[in-house]
């Protein structure tokens, strides 16, 4: 299993769009991955609701746990995207 801890970018934090965006990508990673916030969690990264149950602002640091043999590939990717203010058109679409 793969760990790191990563800043949410967002300026409105991990709900809504963000969230949606962030549970899409790991939907789409085919692995198990995790996410906690401090003493909350972990939760499943494909789930919409657990994500916002996290309750994860901008500034917040969160833990990412990903199984598997492409772990660290999927970290990276994941990573990036909780750095970027997915609110921004331009983050979303990309």
């Amino acid at each position: 299993m793969a760990v790191r801890e990563v800043t949410i970018g967002s300026r409105v934090g991990l709900h809504a769009r963000p969230a949606a965006l962030f549970v899409q990508a790991a939907t789409a990673a085919g692995v198990p991955v995790k996410i906690s916030k401090g003493d909350k969690g972990p939760v499943d990264a494909r789930s919409m609701l657990g994500v916002l149950g996290l309750g994860a602002r901008n500034g917040d640091s969160v833990t990412l746990e990903v199984e598997g043999e492409t772990a660290d590939a999927v970290l990276d990717s994941l990573v990036a995207l909780l750095e970027q203010d997915l609110d921004e058109p331009a983050a979303a679409d990309a």
